[in-house]
């Protein structure tokens, strides 16, 4: 594996270099237009010299991240997850996210490194996902467009296998992004109701499905991971969304590939595990009859 990780590293130091000469150029040919009157022609030789580094550095860095996994993080995935499939091309589809009924709606929209498969004999599918909102400023000068980032994260879809009479949400943050006739539930835990809303279509529902021992699967799962987490139940299935505004299967610039940085992937992709055992989803009481 580490005559693997070498090969990986010398590919991207290239790329890493263009980077790095790609922006002191652009700095000098800045400098050089600003200040400097007399070479103003060679401040924008630099300039754009810098600017075609820059892009050729990211382009071959974007190249490096996407064989890395597909060369070497798809390999991890087998070994993990039963009938598993890794497309780091792909996502979910925009109707699959806003079916969670968690993510807000936005005006862009991506998602890539989709992954499926079954653990312990639950199924899933998931893949990181970003949402965009698009805000509009009028100035004095004009009017500036802009986007801000609203979701950043991975979704999850689990098969629940038990079908539900009835909607649940428990959420982080936020509120339900459909207009059904929720109620907003206090459960017997006051820890639980702190750090989560509950919104259900009947009372019945959430005592039903959220027993002590699943909020408490919810609670370590949340503790577990960094960012807002939503859950939904919504017919057989449980949706999982963990905003944490980052992405998770990327290599980071300027630091080698190592076993310390595969080891980090591999906890990624525990995740789905640590959901299907917290939450006990593999108990025979949620599998189907």
């Amino acid at each position: 594996m580490q005559e693997k990780f070498d090969k990986f590293n010398i590919d991207k130091k290239k790329a890493e270099m263009k980077f790095v000469i790609g922006g002191v150029t652009l700095i000098v040919g800045v400098l050089l237009f600003l200040l400097i009157p007399e070479v103003i022609v060679i401040g924008i030789i630099c300039f754009i010299a810098g600017i075609v580094l820059l892009v050729m550095g990211q382009s071959g860095f974007a190249k490096i991240n996407n064989r890395f996994k597909n060369e070497v993080l798809s390999d991890v995935v087998s070994t993990f997850v039963d009938n598993g499939v890794f497309s780091p091309n792909q996502g979910l589809s925009l109707a699959q996210v806003y079916a969670t009924e968690f993510v807000q709606h936005g005006d862009r929209f991506h998602s890539e490194d989709y992954l499926s498969g079954s653990i312990e004999g639950v199924s899933f599918i998931s893949s990181d996902v970003k949402v965009e909102e698009e805000h509009v400023e009028h100035t004095k000068n004009g009017t500036r467009r802009y986007y801000v980032t609203t979701f950043l994260g991975r979704v999850f879809k689990f098969d629940f296998n038990k079908p539900l009479d009835g909607y649940l949400q428990v959420l982080e943050k936020g509120k339900p992004t459909v207009n059904r006739k929720y109620n907003k539930v206090k459960l017997e835990s006051v820890q639980f109701n702190k750090k989560f809303k509950t919104f259900a279509t009947s009372d019945h529902l959430a005592f039903y499905v959220l027993t002590p021992h699943f909020m408490e699967g919810l609670m370590d799962f949340e503790a577990n991971n960094k960012g807002h987490i939503s859950f939904s139940f919504i017919g057989k299935h449980l949706h999982i969304g963990i905003n944490n505004f980052r992405d998770t299967f990327e290599l980071k610039k300027f630091v080698p590939v190592s076993m310390a940085i595969f080891d980090e992937f591999k906890k990624e992709l525990l995740v789905v595990q640590e959901i299907i055992k917290e939450l006990k989803l593999n108990n025979k009481i949620f599998m189907k009859e």
